[in-house]
Parts: structure tokens; C-alpha cells; sequence
């Protein structure tokens, strides 16, 4: 069975993707609907085609494309799935409007004919609903199938065509027997082709290209050494005596214990002979890298010469009980959307991207109290390299017994101010309920700037930070003057090193209780709260999407959803997704394909980009972006940049923000805002709310 999808620019279009490659046993082929060259004649190579949901209208051509066309003119069984069913039902001669009620990540139970599409499904159905519009008035060319107990369409037949609609989304992982509903059309299109003549068999697809390593090199094949050491110092002591004093520095901190999560973190610096800095200006197109022979200016996207890198680097890697084995370690930053089908906005103040690539560094077993260290040499050539075990092993053993640093209580720091106060934050709000309304959106992750002026000590508010609010993708980074400082409790991206993928979206937040009682029943709330679910299931779905576009067929789940976790200051909705790559994928492509985190940009993905371009008025920068390892063994390991302090001389920033839903109150979300940074400003030795009238 050919299938074609149409994407109408949606953010789970490779949910149906996914779903139709293992039901067909082949996978479909997947166009946007403006791609160059595209007629509708070309549907004759196809079995079927779906028409993807999407953002905006169906009587807009910009939001429709040649999803018109095809609903006018294909000649094969047609699916419209939300918009696409709504364009169905328009060109039809139906008509299509604002919903009474506007349903976007919500669970509702739908009754039906049991007939077609719905054949062997239980009524009432449970399935999820993304809308804003919908079909107010059905023609006579159109017979209904499916209805809410209000009256609100959910689905339609054609009656003389084989075309269907359907407004909710079978492809949600909320949605009961959504995967049944699509075997139904697949079914449908069988026994429709029986009584038609065959259509070619052999759709053109053009091979995807493959990637080279560097134009004119050969792979260059590394060793990594390592030696292992028990050691008692604390974490934080280790860092500060071997890397305290480096100009660029890194520790993938899990400060927070107890967590498996949490078994690891990575320590190193750029001071090693192999060590190389590398920083990305997505404005100009450029990569520079700086290495101890030369510095190089590459004329290509960031993600492109990653890949190219890591690709001609090969390492021979002992077995160890992690994936990072050296590589490349630092953070991209929210910018590089431009890399990812969003658009050019807002330049940043700091590099959209900065790296170390580490050649030498420390493995922190919390578990065992062992450490790792870890040295990348020619073989052949390994002297230097096993110089700086023995003498590294030396140091580790000198720091035996030696007390934990304390760390200090809030800083005094002068007056900071937000991009948006409070009274404009509240309008933003409205502003992106209005574009959730018009159909626009989904759901829009709106985010503001809290900077400040004066002087902070990095080491000191990092161990203030670490202590205050542990968490398990805690993070510091030094770049010369620039440091950033992560308390993240979300992962981004996980790429283990046998291609299994994973990633943990946060949506829903509850502050903690003053009493056990009281703390318990916010969490309570938090886990059964309607908005929230929403919230956590817009991203989990988008998550899925964006993992499905490239991993294997079938291999994408959701063994957790809805988990409440508790920090110290925060109760977390955190949902888990994982998949496992197709062998044409890197760890690099898959973040490519992901970035930036759904949870930091909401869905639709790029039309919401543009929506918060629009509304923020300023680069996010460093913040929403990315930071983590990219290793040599082809893992990597990234958390999305929340909870984060970004210090330059005399200067501090750092964002917050919230998912804006329809359901939303736009107090509630100010006020979430303050939660978040409750950490960050009892260390700047201020409360939000002396803060949130400034400018």
C-alpha cells in the first residue's frame, strides 16, 4: 500500500507517518504542501492520500497549498485529518467556523456509525481534539459519521467519493484505537482499488543524499585511554582544583541524588593538545574553530559541520558504563531555529553556539564513588596521554578526605529588570490566546527576560544554585567571560549509544507546599489537572512527531506519561518518549530534527516559532535552547536550558516562562513565572515581584 501525506506544516504529521509505515509494512511518502513541482496528477503514483492537520484555514491558500488540489481532484481515497478534513467538508460545500468551545490537547468522547472508518470501534470513542475551527455546516455531498453529544461534526463520508474526514486526530498516543481508525481507511483503500484500475507501482522518491565526512579527508581514527580511580572528594572540590582556574571549562553536574538519572557527571576543559573551541553565528552562516595550530572559519550551518565532524572522527572506545566518551560539549542556543525551519529574527548577544570539544576529561560514578578518567590520543602516540593519567590519578588522590566547599546564601546584586512587565506580559497573553483562537496555534510557549546589572562570583552562585535547587541536568559552562550556569530538571535528547533515543518534556507546574498535607494535594492537583494534561499531552504528541521523522518504523512509544516529579521548589508533569534511529540517522540529525525543544516553542512548531518571534520582541539567546555532549561514540546527551543564569562582566540574565493554552488564566501564568525563578532570584537577594513592574 502507496501512501502519500501532505503536510500542511503540522507538528504531528510523522505520528501518521509512523502509524501508516507499520500498518502498510512500507513507508509513506511524506510532502509539505508547497513543495516545487508538485501536481495533482502525480496522486496516480499513490494507493491513498492524507491530508495532515496544520495551523490557519483551509480557505487560505497559504495554509492549505495543494492540499486544495488534492482534495478537488484526487482520483484515490482521500483522509482528512483536522484541517484537511475541514478543507474536505468546505470545498465540499460546507462551511467552517470558530468552535464554541475550543479543544486543543483534551481527551473527548465522540459517538459514530460504527460503519466505514468506524467499523469495529467501541461508541462512545475516546479521542484527543486539536481545534480551534470547525465544520458548522455539512453539504448534501457529505454524509456525518461522527458527533460530539453537543452536535459538533467529527467526522464525515463523502458519499461520492472516496474521501473521509475526521476532526479529532487518530494519531494522538491519547487517542483510543487511533491506529485501528487508520487500518479502517487502509481497508477502505483496498477494496476501493479492487474495483478500480491499478495505479503504477513504482512512486519516484529521491534517495536521501548521503552525508560525507570532510571534502578530500579520510576518517581520522582516535583511541581514547582511560584509567579509573576511587575517590571520596566531593564533586565540586574536584572541579575546582583541576578546572577552577581554566578560561573554558565544562561539568555536566547531577547534583541531584537518588535519581537514576542522576549516576554521572562529565568534567573537563579545553586545555588538552587535541582540544579545539568552537562557536557558530547563525546570522553569518559561519563556525570558527579555534585549536592550539589555527583557527578556521567554515562558511556552513552549525548542525551540518557537526555532523561532518564527528563523522570523520573514529574512536576506539573501551567498554564503559556511559556514552560519552569524549566530544563535543557546550550549548546551542534558542537562534539556531534558523537551522530548523524557523526563521531569522532576533540576533543574540552571545554565540548562538559554543563549544569545547574535550580530548581529555573526568567520568564522576556517584554510584560507585569511582572516577573516570578519560584521554583521547593518536595511537601510537600516546605518551602525553598516559602522563596525564598518572598525574591526574595524583591530584584525585591528593584531594582524598578534603572538606566539601560551602557554598554562600543570596548575593547582594543591584536592580533587575524584565523585557516585559507584568501589565505587558498579561497582554502578550491575550495575544497569543487570540492567535490560538484564529486557529493559528495550539499552543504558544511565551517566555520573557529578567537582566540585571552589577557583579556576580560564577563559582560562588553556581554552588549556591547546585545546593539550592539540585537537579539532574545541572550544568556549568565557561567561555572566557562568559558563563552559564544550569539548574535544568528536563531532558532535551538522548541518543544512547545502541541508537535508542529519548526524550522527557516537562508541561504542568505546581509550586511546593509549607506543610506535607498541603504539599501532597498540590501534586494531587497537578496529576489530575485537565489544563495541565493538556499542556504535557500538546508536547508529548509533538515529541513524537519529531522523534518519528527519523526512527525506525513502530519503534516510537510512550512508556511514561503524565508522571508527577517533585524539585525543591516545583512539581513537574514530565512525560517520557523514546524511539530507536534509522541507520541513516546521527545523533546530530536526530536534535536537528527535534530542535528546538517543543516544550520551549509549542505546536504547531513553526508557525508557532513565528507567532513568538513576533510577540517577544528580543533574542531568548542562550535560553531555551540546548546543552549537553555531543561523544565520539555517537551519543549524546543534551537538557533543554531552563533554571538557567547566563553571567557576563556586569551582567546577568536569565529567562522564565509558560505554556499559553486557551484554557490558561493569564494571572496563574505570571505567576508560574515567579516559581520558576524563585532559585535564581533568592541568589540574586530578590523576589519577583520586586522586579516584575520594572522595564
Amino acid at each position: 500500500m502507496r501512501t502519500l501525506i501532505i503536510d500542511n506544516y503540522d507538528s504531528f504529521t510523522y505520528n501518521l507517518f509512523q502509524y501508516l509505515a507499520e500498518i502498510n509494512g512500507t513507508e509513506p511518502i511524506v510532502v509539505r504542501n508547497d513543495a516545487p513541482g508538485w501536481r495533482v496528477t502525480d496522486l496516480d503514483q499513490f494507493d491513498n492520500v492524507i491530508i495532515s492537520p496544520g495551523p490557519g484555514r483551509p480557505s487560505r491558500a497559504s495554509d492549505f497549498g495543494f492540499s486544495r488540489d488534492a482534495v478537488l481532484g484526487a482520483p484515490i481515497p482521500l483522509l482528512g485529518v483536522c484541517l484537511g478534513h475541514q478543507g474536505l467538508c468546505e470545498l465540499s460545500g460546507g462551511s467552517v467556523g470558530t468552535a464554541a468551545e475550543l479543544f486543543h490537547g483534551r481527551e473527548s468522547d465522540i459517538l459514530h456509525n460504527g460503519e466505514d472508518l468506524f467499523a469495529g470501534l467501541p461508541s462512545p470513542l475516546r479521542v484527543v481534539r486539536y481545534h480551534s475551527l470547525t465544520v458548522t455546516g455539512a453539504s448534501d455531498d457529505l454524509e456525518i459519521t461522527a458527533w460530539t453529544s453537543d452536535g459538533v461534526i467529527m467526522g464525515v463520508r463523502h458519499r461520492h467519493r472516496p474521501a473521509w474526514g475526521v476532526q479529532f486526530h487518530p494519531e494522538s498516543v491519547r487517542t483510543e484505537q487511533g491506529m485501528d481508525l487508520l487500518r479502517n481507511f487502509v481497508r477502505l483503500s483496498r477494496e476501493w482499488r479492487e474495483h478500480n484500475p491499478a495505479h503504477a507501482r513504482n512512486p519516484r522518491r529521491s534517495a536521501p543524499a548521503p552525508t560525507t565526512q570532510r571534502a578530500g579527508e579520510k576518517a581520522h581514527t582516535l583511541r581514547v585511554l582511560v584509567a579509573q580511580q576511587v575517590t571520596s572528594a566531593p564533586t565540586e572540590l574536584v572541579f575546582q582544583s583541576l578546572y577552577g582556574s581554566s578560561p573554558h571549562s565544562f561539568w555536566l553536574d547531577s547534583s541531584r541524588r537518588g535519581n537514576e538519572l542522576c549516576r554521572f557527571s562529565f568534567l573537563g576543559d579545553s586545555s588538552g593538545p587535541l582540544a579545539r573551541l568552537a562557536y557558530a553565528d547563525v546570522w553569518q552562516g559561519t563556525v570558527t574553530v579555534y585549536s592550539q595550530r589555527h583557527t578556521e572559519v567554515h562558511h556552513i550551518g552549525f548542525f551540518d559541520w557537526l555532523d561532518n565532524d564527528l563523522r570523520y572522527l573514529r574512536a576506539e572506545v573501551p567498554e564503559l558504563p556511559f556514552d560519552f566518551a569524549l566530544g563535543w560539549v557546550g550549548y546551542v542556543g534558542y537562534e539556531l531555529k534558523a537551522e530548523c525551519g524557523g526563521m531569522l529574527a532576533h540576533r543574540s548577544e552571545h554565540p548562538d553556539v559554543a563549544m569545547i570539544f574535550a580530548d581529555r576529561a573526568l567520568a564522576v560514578d556517584h554510584l560507585t564513588g569511582t572516577t573516570y578518567i578519560l584521554a583521547l590520543a593518536d595511537p601510537g602516540n600516546e605518551a602525553s596521554a598516559q602522563e596525564w593519567l598518572r598525574s591526574t590519578r595524583t591530584q584525585l588522590d591528593a584531594l582524598a578526605g578534603a572538606a566539601r566547599p560551602q557554598a554562600r546564601g543570596s548575593l547582594d546584586f543591584g536592580q533587575l529588570g524584565l523585557r516585559h512587565d507584568r501589565a505587558r506580559y498579561l497582554e502578550l497573553i491575550a495575544s497569543c490566546q487570540a492567535a490560538i483562537k484564529a486557529g493559528e496555534s495550539y499552543e504558544v510557549c511565551l517566555t520573557n527576560m529578567v537582566t540585571g546589572a552589577g557583579t556576580v562570583d560564577p563559582w560562588h552562585a553556581y554552588q549556591f544554585l547546585r545546593t539550592e535547587s539540585p537537579a539532574p541536568f545541572g550544568a556549568w559552562l565557561r567561555f572566557a567571560e562568559l558563563t552559564v550556569l544550569s539548574t535544568s530538571p528536563e531532558r532535551f535528547i538522548r541518543v544512547f549509544a545502541d541508537r535508542v533515543v529519548e526524550s522527557r518534556p516537562i508541561k504542568g507546574t505546581r509550586p511546593r507546599g509549607l506543610s506535607p498535607e498541603q504539599d501532597r494535594a498540590l501534586a494531587e492537583d497537578l496529576a489530575i489537572s485537565e489544563k495541565d494534561r493538556a499542556e504535557n499531552l500538546m508536547i508529548v504528541d509533538l515529541v513524537r512527531n519529531d522523534l518519528g521523522s527519523c526512527a525506525l518504523p513502530g519503534s516510537v512509544h510512550v512508556p511514561k506519561i503524565f508522571d508527577v516529579e517533585s524539585y525543591a521548589h516545583v512539581h513537574q508533569l514530565v512525560s517520557t518518549v523514546r524511539a530507536r534511529l534509522r541507520a541513516d540517522v546521527s545523533a546530530v540529525g536526530c536534535v536537528r530534527a527535534a530542535f528546538p525543544g517543543g516544550s520551549m516553542t509549542g505546536a504547531p512548531k513553526i508557525r508557532t516559532m513565528g507567532i513568538i518571534d513576533g510577540l517577544e520582541g528580543g533574542a531568548r539567546g542562550i535560553y531555551s535552547g540546548a546543552l549537553g555532549y555531543f561523544s565520539l561514540t555517537g551519543a549524546a546527551d543534551l537538557s533543554i536550558i531552563i533554571r538557567t543564569l547566563v553571567i557576563t562582566p556586569g551582567k546577568v540574565s536569565f529567562g522564565v516562562g509558560g505554556a499559553i493554552i486557551a484554557m490558561s488564566d493569564s494571572v496563574a501564568e505570571f505567576e508560574e513565572t515567579m516559581i520558576k525563578a524563585s532559585a535564581i532570584t533568592s541568589l540574586l537577594g530578590t523576589t519577583f515581584g520586586e522586579i516584575q513592574h520594572s522595564r
